[in-house]
């Protein structure tokens, strides 16, 4: 489903209790966080927890693969919508739509041949994208059940854990992540990631949120327009792994340093954008890094984050397998998704940003997304 319907069912006001605590003080979308149990996975207990702040912008989460399956928000008339594509409910995501709002890791993106090394050690990953890994393997994090403690102060907030045990699709270490996601009542929605390890391990966590600001995926993101702040890329080879190369982004398809429509080079593009951007920083630090507009509905969408890469990717692979409630075909370039991460295949390219996480040391990245309605 591309929209869910809130305010038809009836769900349950949480506050600050765990994932298997029992609905109580039933209540229609409030102003906080509430949820409702979605159903069984893995012989664990699947919620949806809905997050609605004080302007009525309201985000749905499940802790079935930390997924974000709605966003639901006006448009310039006033008229809500969902900006991100999803289902309304568990078996949607039992039939494993390409990563549609999820968390993705160990590792998000690709690992050439599933392989790298740690000193002298090799480890092989689960190969799930032609030779390559991807996006954690053949059972990411995207299909796992995470606990979850939901907590409303000024701001709702959903706060997702999950170990990942020593060995799990190959990697070294046990793994302690925890994810938090907060809406703010300045429309904002943060995703904050840490994590901890007791062997070296690759890290690289992100949000695989597929997004249309029009509401209505029959109308391709080619013409909404976007800002990279990002002079270089890293290109790929024909399996979508870097080849280790830095390359400007000036004179190319790829130069999106001044707002430009999305269809205006990706003819140009083999196969379409899903490419990593190498964000223009000098630190860390929380820094604005891209723009989304679309004219037709006059939403915005703002990013902001601490990583230093972003994967743009125009749905490429989207071929209408999978429909929304009304029918609606969700096809190629029905939405977007940008992808706060390291590089791909860091681990096996030392000129990149490090990926390891060494035992000692805390996993922490922010990545935030502004929605606003243009003026």
């Amino acid at each position: 489903m591309y929209h869910i319907l809130l305010g038809t069912a009836t769900i349950a006001l949480f506050t600050g209790c765990n994932q298997d605590a029992q609905p109580k003080n039933e209540i229609q979308n409030t102003v906080g966080i509430s949820s409702k149990n979605w159903g069984e996975w893995d012989g664990k207990s699947v919620f949806l927890y809905t997050l609605t702040n004080k302007n009525g912008v309201v985000v749905t989460i499940s802790n079935y693969g930390g997924t974000i399956t709605s966003w639901v928000v006006p448009d310039k008339n006033g008229k809500p919508g969902s900006i991100v594509l999803g289902f309304d409910s568990l078996t949607g995501y039992l039939e494993h739509p390409p990563y549609f709002g999820a968390l993705v890791g160990r590792y998000g993106n690709r690992i050439a041949n599933g392989k790298f090394k740690i000193g002298d050690s090799v480890y092989h990953l689960a190969t799930n994208n032609g030779k390559n890994h991807l996006h954690g393997g053949l059972k990411g994090f995207d299909k796992v059940v995470w606990s979850a403690s939901p907590t409303t102060d000024s701001v709702p907030m959903l706060v997702l854990n999950y170990t990942s045990k020593d060995g799990e699709e190959g990697y070294p270490g046990n793994l302690i992540v925890s994810v938090k996601y907060t809406l703010t009542n300045d429309n904002e929605l943060s995703i904050e990631y840490n994590a901890v390890t007791d062997k070296t391990t690759p890290v690289n966590l992100t949000n695989h949120s597929y997004f249309n600001l029009s509401s209505d995926p029959e109308r391709t993101v080619l013409d909404q327009t976007l800002w990279i702040d990002a002079d270089n890329y890293t290109p790929v080879d024909s399996t979508l792994i870097p080849t280790g190369k830095i390359a400007s982004v000036k004179g190319t398809p790829f130069d999106f340093t001044v707002p430009v429509k999305i269809g205006k080079g990706i003819d140009s593009v083999k196969g379409g954008y899903d490419h990593n951007f190498v964000l223009n920083r000098k630190d860390s630090s929380l820094q604005r890094v891209a723009q989304l507009t679309d004219s037709f509905s006059g939403r915005k969408l703002e990013l902001f984050t601490t990583e230093p890469g972003l994967q743009f990717y125009t749905g490429n692979f989207l071929d209408g397998k999978f429909k929304t409630a009304d029918g609606k075909s969700i096809g190629k370039h029905a939405a977007l998704c940008l992808e706060t991460q390291h590089f791909p295949d860091s681990p096996n390219e030392p000129d990149f940003p490090s990926t390891f996480l060494m035992p000692g040391k805390t996993y922490h990245t922010i990545t935030k997304y502004r929605f606003s309605v243009l003026k």
